[in-house]
């Protein structure tokens, strides 16, 4: 099985991701880093500490990350994952453990030298943990397989979710994100062009009736599904963080291409943009394999199925 470290800010869509992740049996879990994003991190610690303990998961441990971006102030999505960011669907479970002592950033390095060009780093929130374990340990890029990332936007201009061009995980630390991607890892970046394509819709959500989630993943998303009505006229919610950790359980669900990306991090008006030099402008060698189409369908077939048993 594939070695992983999911990196979450957990919200709902990372909270599925969890889900997801560890039911499809495929992946080696070495553990779970949180950081600050969707929602503070102490809120991040508990969303995260709470799907597990649901899941029966508790086996999984979780790494506490950074609780600020490298640069910037917090900033933080209630209107689309609710107040505690997993839509109060865990309100009425007792915590009953904690995140580890080992911060998260050291876990990364640690995991990564331990199991050299064996592991994948599934980053589907601010990538403030693996900047700074860039920055501390530069050699980290050359023992990591791959990086995927969910995040940016790159080809579909003025459809981003935090500005007209930007999408708020690249968006909340947009610095971090900078080196991540110059740093000479293996990257794909799943972005809002393939993952607007993968609704969760509340008929998908009724097929999991009777099953172990149905509840959560209803209650859960009940938030994140008034705000895509209002924004897109869809009762449901996409699937962003799923999709990219179904990209390494099958990577038929997503065809790719590499060309040189960067994130601008001066203009107030693009802050957190991903940009693609599709026609090889600036003459740089391709450091970002970016997503140009995706099986939408197949997957969220995929994930409903993963999900229902």
């Amino acid at each position: 099985m594939k070695k992983v470290i999911l990196d979450v800010d957990t919200g709902v869509d990372d909270a599925l991701a969890i889900i997801y992740g560890l039911e499809s049996e495929v992946l080696e879990f070495l553990g779970i880093t949180t950081v600050n994003g969707n929602v503070p991190l102490e809120m991040v610690n508990r969303n995260t500490l709470k799907v597990l303990q649901m899941m029966g998961r508790k086996d999984i441990k979780v790494y506490s990350g950074a609780p600020n971006p490298l640069v910037r102030e917090r900033e933080h999505e209630y209107s689309v994952h609710g107040t505690d960011g997993i839509g109060n669907a865990l309100d009425n479970l007792a915590l009953e453990d904690e995140v580890q002592d080992q911060f998260a950033a050291d876990f990364i390095i640690e995991s990564a030298k331990k199991h050299k060009n064996e592991l994948t780093l599934i980053m589907v929130g601010p990538l403030t943990n693996l900047a700074l374990a860039l920055k501390k340990e530069p050699r980290l890029s050359e023992w990591l397989d791959e990086v995927i990332v969910m995040g940016g936007l790159v080809s579909q201009a003025g459809k981003g979710n935090k500005l007209p061009n930007s999408e708020f995980n690249i968006y909340a630390d947009a610095e971090a994100a900078k080196i991540v991607f110059h740093s000479g890892a293996e990257v794909t970046l799943v972005s809002l062009d393939v993952t607007h394509q993968t609704f969760l819709t509340i008929d998908h959500i009724e097929k999991l009736k009777g099953t172990k989630y149905y509840e959560f993943v209803k209650n859960a998303t009940g938030v994140f599904r008034k705000f895509s009505m209002q924004r897109y006229n869809i009762d449901g919610c996409a699937l962003h963080d799923p999709l990219t950790v179904g990209y390494v359980i099958n990577r038929d669900f997503l065809e790719t291409g590499k060309y040189y990306v960067d994130v601008e991090t001066v203009s107030p008006l693009g802050y957190g943009q991903t940009i693609c030099d599709f026609r090889n402008l600036w003459g740089k060698e391709p450091n970002v394999n970016i997503c140009l189409n995706v099986d939408g369908e197949g997957f969220v077939e995929h994930f409903v199925d993963t999900v229902s048993k």
